[in-house]
């Protein structure tokens, strides 16, 4: 899937670079048009920044895995830097390839796939089969991204269960003997998360709604575990013993992602639109 993934950007923003109209450098990065109502482009962007920040959160997946992992203490968290600043570059490199060639936003916005992506990639190749595989390679990602939280998902409802936290803990604390892994608890995360996304049939509103508040609880999270870093750092109070250290500067980078963090919490509230439907 590593391979899939990194070929997959190039096949994406090969064709968009080569066929795609191209946009003036001037107009692309220091225009600032709002579309969704907004009188103060400031706010706008603000509010705007809560959606792509959705990408950068839940690396944390790979930490709920660790009992399954050999040394990792070791192993996690090179393994989190190895995926943050590769995928940093490469959404830099995806997202400056794609407001380059993303063409008239009205059209793009109205869209009959209901999904702008799509269009941009019609736009540019001017090929069904095209757009069809460019559409492929993001769901087989997106694919991959499921299984993954499901994985996570699930051990967390495992450790739950294995504490008593939970209703039928004795069932879904169960473990497979031979694979070895909490098979009822990966059922429940499926059928749950399967549950949930037929909301969407019904409303995609409600659903926009559900999935904000899986990343304000995730903001939420990271808020308290750091706002704890930093009040034992300025307490002078002793950290546990860790095989990784942010070390001398991990004070001012507690501070620095703490000052980052809270406006995206708050602002994750609001409603993209000045005037949402209710």
């Amino acid at each position: 899937m590593l391979v899939v993934h990194i070929a997959g950007l190039f096949a994406i923003i090969i064709p968009l670079w080569i066929m795609a109209p191209r946009g003036v450098a001037y107009t692309t990065l220091l225009t600032f048009p709002t579309t969704a109502g907004w009188m103060n482009q400031g706010l706008a962007a603000l509010i705007g920044m809560c959606n792509p920040i959705g990408i950068l959160v839940g690396y944390d997946c790979s930490v709920h895995m660790s009992e399954e992992v050999q040394d990792a203490g070791y192993v996690l968290p090179r393994a989190l830097m190895w995926t943050v600043v590769p995928n940093g570059i490469m959404a830099l490199l995806m997202g400056i390839t794609f407001i380059f060639c993303l063409g008239d936003i009205e059209t793009v916005l109205a869209s009959p796939t209901y999904e702008p992506f799509i269009q941009v990639f019609y736009n540019a190749t001017q090929s069904n089969a095209a757009t069809t595989i460019m559409t492929l390679i993001i769901a087989l990602m997106l694919t991959s991204a499921c299984i993954s939280e499901v994985a996570t998902a699930s051990r967390q409802l495992w450790s739950f269960a294995r504490d008593r936290g939970v209703p039928f803990s004795p069932w879904l604390a169960h473990v497979t003997p031979g694979s070895n892994i909490p098979i009822h608890a990966v059922y429940v995360s499926i059928v749950i998360s399967s549950l949930l996304s037929l909301i969407n049939i019904g409303s995609y509103v409600a659903l926009n709604a559900i999935s904000s508040l899986g990343v304000v609880s995730l903001l939420s999270s990271y808020t308290v575990t750091i706002s704890c870093m930093i009040w034992r750092r300025r307490r002078g109070a002793p950290l546990p013993p860790a095989r990784w250290s942010l070390g001398k500067y991990g004070f001012a980078i507690n501070i620095v992602s703490l000052l980052f963090v809270v406006p995206v919490w708050f602002f994750a509230f609001w409603p993209v639109g000045y005037q949402p439907t209710p």
